[in-house]
Formats: structure tokens, C-alpha cells, sequence
């Protein structure tokens, strides 16, 4: 019992990765583009959607949180938050720690480049140095394993192979903190599970991961921790309870 009891105690004492309190967002809608005498003489139609609505929440330094709700719940926004990609009207975002995040496929990839040229790109993205990148150009390749593609433009690549070249070169950069978007669900059965294993591995290294998706499977076997968010609120956080939680209330809503 108290061998049980100074476990807990360690892991609540984990120093905080990211630290989320009363975090709003949101945009503003506009249903259609007005003319320039309805600018000057009226008020533009306009809606504002509330994308998150004061959420607040910590995630550990090696916690693997894992983000479920349905589509428009907020959960790519609370992503991009984190990563510093748009910024909160309101509450504070707190992170610790060098960030990598695969949430845009696109993003840091220019499509008349090749291969190995957008490993560069987007390793100089995403923090990495040249002398980093060149040191792990051929792990990176040999990973992503999209075979002589690698010296082909990135607009003739599929969808799957875009996902295993970004991914590739996201958990090779060294994070500190993994922030992984829907995205890997795309590969082949192969590369998810050389994607899980690659987490699994993260784990043993102390790295913080925070997913999204709405493949339940996978962030039941990946993530040690997990969250519900609705309409842009938090519905419920903490263990595999809450993905049980969600299922009943999506088959049963």
C-alpha cells in the first residue's frame, strides 16, 4: 500500500508541461462578403462562434493526453493554441518545453519541392537546425519509407505519403512536447503501428503527447490520459473512464 501510495505522489509531483486556465476563442463569422456601399452605410452581417469556452486543464511533463469530441468541438483549435499558431481572446496558455506539432499535413512542405528538399524545410520550421536535420536526413527517410519518392516533387505524393514524410520529421526532431492532430490515422496499417511504436517509445523518454482523433482505438493504446471536449467545453478529464464515457454518450447521445 505505500509503495502504491509514493508512486501516486511522484506522478502528481511531475513539473507541468502545459498549463491551460480560462482559455476562450473566437472567430468571427461572416455569412457573405458585403459591397462597399453596404460597409459604409450599414453594419456588416456578421456571427461569432465561440470555439472554446473558458477551459482550463494542466497536462504533465510525460503525460500522453489524449482529445475526443465530435467534429467543431474545438479540439484542432486547443492544438494550434498550444502551439502557438493563433492566440486566445481570453485566459493564459503556459508551455514548457520545445514544441513540435503535426497537426497541418501542409504546413512547412512546398509542393514543387522534392522529398529531401522538405525535410530541410520543414525541419528548419519546426526548430530544428541544418546540422540536425543532416544528421537525421537518412533515419527520416528510411522511417517515412515512401522508397525513390524522396527525390520526387511533393505534389505527386498521396495524401498517406505526405502524412508519413511529416510525421517522420516531427518525431525526429527531439521534442519536448508532441502535438499530433488526426492526421496518422491516414497511413496504412504498417505505419500506424511503427507510429505507435514510436510513441510507445516516447513514453519511455519522458516526452509529453498530446493527441486528437476520433479513432478511439488508437489513443486507447497510445495515451495514458484523456479528454472530452463539447462545444468547445471540457466535459470530463482523466483515465480510460472517460473514452467509455464518450462512447456510451455518442452511441446513446
Amino acid at each position: 500500500m505505500n509503495k502504491n501510495i509514493k508512486k501516486v505522489t511522484r506522478k502528481f509531483n511531475n513539473p507541468l508541461a502545459i498549463e491551460v486556465k480560462n482559455v476562450t476563442k473566437t472567430y468571427v463569422l461572416r455569412h457573405q462578403k458585403p459591397t462597399l456601399i453596404e460597409n459604409i452605410l450599414y453594419r456588416p452581417k456578421k456571427e461569432i462562434h465561440t470555439a472554446l469556452n473558458n477551459i482550463t486543464f494542466n497536462v504533465h511533463e510525460g503525460d500522453r493526453l489524449g482529445i475526443v469530441g465530435s467534429n467543431g468541438s474545438g479540439k484542432t483549435t486547443l492544438l494550434k493554441l498550444i502551439a502557438g499558431i493563433t492566440k486566445q481572446q481570453k485566459g493564459s496558455i503556459k508551455v514548457n518545453g520545445r514544441v513540435v506539432s503535426l497537426i497541418d499535413l501542409s504546413a512547412g512542405f512546398h509542393p514543387d519541392l522534392t522529398g529531401e528538399e522538405n525535410i530541410f524545410l520543414n525541419g528548419l520550421v519546426i526548430g530544428m537546425t541544418k546540422r540536425e536535420i543532416s544528421e537525421k536526413k537518412q533515419a527520416i527517410i528510411e522511417f517515412a519509407d515512401i522508397g525513390k519518392f524522396i527525390d520526387a516533387p511533393l505534389y505527386t505524393y498521396s495524401s498517406g505519403m505526405k502524412l508519413r514524410l511529416g510525421f517522420s520529421i516531427a518525431v525526429h526532431s527531439d521534442p519536448e512536447i508532441l502535438l499530433i492532430d488526426e492526421g496518422f490515422a491516414v497511413g496504412d496499417e504498417n505505419f500506424r503501428e511503427k507510429a505507435h511504436n514510436k510513441l510507445v517509445g516516447f513514453k519511455k523518454q519522458g516526452i509529453t503527447i498530446v493527441m486528437v482523433s476520433h479513432w478511439l482505438w488508437e489513443l486507447e493504446r497510445s495515451c495514458d490520459h484523456f479528454m472530452w471536449l463539447r462545444s468547445g467545453r471540457v466535459v470530463s478529464k482523466g483515465n480510460i473512464k472517460v473514452l467509455k464515457k464518450y462512447q456510451q454518450y455518442f452511441n446513446h447521445p
